[in-house]
């Protein structure tokens, strides 16, 4: 299966237009990739969508107002300070008359420019002044994309609710390949499209269901102070259960210990050790579905000491044996299991053959694959890039901000679940 740039087809999340024009506000700004918004403009006003732009300086080195005013059919904004603009529509209105504002291309320097604040050319003062939903498709070199500025300054942008297409694996204008090339608008289109669709629907494409997600490691303990567990955070399965909610569903999050606010609207269930995630996450169904992406841990002391062991009496014994199996629990065939199960693998080689022998073994519909390895710094860390099997097809989704890959399998969830 072709890697996925967008975050959900436009033909399996089609939205429900308003009587009313959509409208999207569009903002240019500087690189090469800046050609591709004039089709992307295109595209958009195939679909009904009405746009306006607002061209940066930058953006003006590779494109002209003269194009994007002739495929938008209206004035191109670029200057803060023009007296006439500021009269007639003014930066405010500007950036409150969409229903979502689009960057495209996003440029680093944009990108950091609105993630710190700043307001200082037309196009980084619209996005700090919006009250409107904002979706941004990054471009430049992938060194660029990889630097540890870039990385944050996305990661605080996600997390202020900015929603990311892109960027695609490919060949760029520099001849250098990686992650870092705009998504195609074909692409960038389904994104926009899935978005308005949500926001006409009221967020509801996941209304009356019933959602299990479990996150975060499970603790077994030694004795009273010590415990066998892993380095994961819990990160990414709260983000899931953060976007199922946002699509209206209901969902019940069983969590091991982790440092992390409860998710808004979420129902939430700690537990300690994985027999309690397993008693806590058999108590929550029936549920139409299940993405269990706690790091259970493996393996727990058989007979953990009541006490404190001490350093004095030497190494313990430890005799080990394995935890209940939930993901394979839960998938097993019965009145209780969930219509679809999606399971996790977290690995550090061998990826593919891994994640598929955990497909086959546990019974679930779905396992969602990671690189797990030291360098990748995924365990624990703001972003992921995961691997989706289904059956014998693969999708592999680029490296994403956790929250943004959290909103894509949520919305995978939601299409799935309608067929």
């Amino acid at each position: 299966m072709a890697p996925l740039t967008g975050r959900v087809a436009a033909s399996e999340l089609p939205p429900a237009r308003p009587a009313a024009p959509l409208r999207v506000l569009l903002i240019v700004s500087g690189g090469i990739a800046a050609y591709k918004a004039l089709e992307l403009v295109r595209l958009l006003r195939r679909a009904g969508i009405l746009v306006r732009a607002v061209l940066t300086e930058a953006g003006a080195r590779f494109v002209t107002t003269l194009s994007l005013q002739a495929l938008t059919e209206d004035r191109v904004f670029t200057d803060l300070w023009s007296l006439t603009d500021e009269h007639e529509i003014g930066h405010i209105e500007l950036s409150r008359q969409a229903d979502l504002i689009v960057v495209a291309p996003a440029s680093a320097d944009l990108l950091a420019r609105a993630a710190y604040g700043l307001a200082n050319d037309l196009a980084t003062t619209v996005l700090l002044a919006t009250d409107k939903p904002v979706l941004m498709a990054p471009a430049m070199n992938v060194r660029m994309w990889q630097h540890k500025a870039t990385e944050a300054n996305v990661a605080l942008l996600a997390a202020r609710g900015v929603r990311f297409v892109g960027p695609d694996i490919g060949e760029m204008a520099c001849h250098e390949v990686g992650p870092g090339r705009l998504a195609e608008p074909a692409a960038i289109l389904a994104a926009i499209e899935a978005f308005l669709g949500e926001q006409s629907r009221g967020w509801t494409a996941l209304a009356g269901r019933h959602v299990l997600v479990t996150a975060g490691p499970t603790h077994e303990p030694i004795d009273a102070v010590r415990y066998l567990a892993n380095r994961s955070s819990g990160t990414q399965g709260f983000a899931i259960a953060a976007a199922l909610a946002r699509l209206g569903a209901r969902v019940t999050l069983v969590s091991g210990p982790v440092e992390l606010a409860d998710p808004p609207g979420v129902t939430i269930r700690r537990v300690e050790t994985a027999a309690e995630m397993l008693a806590a996450s058999r108590a929550a169904l029936p549920a139409d579905a299940a993405v269990f992406a706690a790091a259970v841990a493996d393996w727990r002391a058989a007979r953990p000491a009541t006490g404190k062991l001490k350093k004095a009496d030497g190494p313990p014994a430890l005799d080990l044996v394995p935890n209940p199996d939930i993901l394979a629990s839960l998938s097993k065939a019965g009145s209780m299991r969930p219509s679809l199960v999606v399971g996790f693998a977290a690995e550090t080689d061998n990826l593919r053959r891994n994640a598929l022998a955990k497909l086959r073994a546990k019974g679930c519909d779905w396992i969602v694959a990671n690189d797990v390895s030291a360098g990748t710094g995924i365990m624990g860390g703001p972003r992921n890039q995961v691997h989706i099997f289904e059956g014998a097809a693969e999708e592999t989704w680029p490296d994403l901000p956790k929250e943004e890959v959290a909103l894509r399998l949520a919305d995978r969830i939601a299409a799935a679940l309608r067929r």
